[in-house]
């Protein structure tokens, strides 16, 4: 089935659909989560970094339990949901865009047993096809700043939301008081227009009714995160001739060098969210 996706959402789509993308995210980021890290050392491995943000963020939620019903919108490679599921035998929904990730997403579901308890989707954020509060979570990892309509992706996260259900995600955000005409060499990376910021997140999903409980501020990650993924794609350049073209990997380097300055210039932030839909 052909998706009609907006301008934003269809440049990502092409974007991680992309032999030099996919290639780089799953020999690079480590093959299961592609977002931020919470690092505990400068050395440590992407994959564990990565992994203890899920971590967080599932204590985060108090106590899932297999009657918990989780929309992992932007699922990437599955790696939250296969922790979900695994850990806690909820039953997960995995929202993609990108089908050339769904297609390794559930190729490790059924490796790892765990496809009858995750779903994977192709489809869009913006346009959710699931009922009015189908869920009890609604998550999301560094994902809603590739749309063009965030204010949409918040509203689609109100209203799959069962009364009571909680709102959490992370995303790369400008800080509140970022210099305008900064930005545009760390949007270039990836081929976005603008970011959100955390005021942003909090008036747009105040406006759709969910009140806040929390933001975890880790600015320091971003820059850290970039930084050891900077340092992995130098260590594996060599290896990674002939499977991912040269003009990729400087464009990455250079890429990811905009986003550690902006990081430790303070032109951006990083952090878990979390709301709840009233009663």
């Amino acid at each position: 089935m052909t998706q009609n996706y907006s301008g934003a959402v269809a440049t990502a789509r092409d974007y991680y659909n992309s032999d030099d993308a996919d290639t780089f995210y799953h020999r690079v980021w480590g093959g299961e989560d592609i977002h931020v890290g919470l690092y505990e050392s400068d050395d440590e491995p992407i994959f564990d970094a990565s992994r203890r943000t899920v971590a967080r963020m599932g204590d985060l939620l108090g106590e899932p339990s297999a009657d918990t019903h989780i929309l992992d919108m932007g699922a990437g490679y599955g790696g939250s949901a296969r922790y979900l599921a695994s850990t806690f035998g909820c039953r997960v929904v995995a929202l993609n865009l990108s089908e050339v990730e769904n297609e390794r997403n559930r190729e490790k579901n059924r490796a790892h047993h765990l496809d009858k308890l995750i779903e994977v989707v192709d489809g869009s954020f913006e346009s959710v096809p699931y009922p009015d509060e189908s869920f009890d979570v609604v998550w999301s990892q560094d994902a809603i700043l590739h749309s063009g309509n965030r204010r949409q992706v918040i509203r689609e996260a109100a209203r799959l939301l069962k009364p009571g259900g909680i709102f959490i995600f992370t995303d790369p955000m400008q800080t509140d008081d970022c210099p305008e005409g900064v930005l545009e060499p760390i949007l270039a990376r990836i081929h976005l227009e603008t970011l959100g910021s955390p005021a942003f997140y909090r008036e747009a999903c105040a406006s759709e009714g969910l009140k806040e409980l929390g933001f975890e501020e880790h600015a320091d990650q971003l820059p850290r995160h970039y930084t050891r993924v900077l340092r992995e794609t130098e260590a594996h350049e060599d290896a990674l001739k002939g499977e991912i073209s040269d003009e990729y990997i400087q464009r990455m380097k250079k890429g990811l060098g905009h986003w550690i300055e902006g990081g430790r210039k303070g032109y951006l932030t990083w952090g878990i969210f979390r709301f709840r839909k009233p009663d």
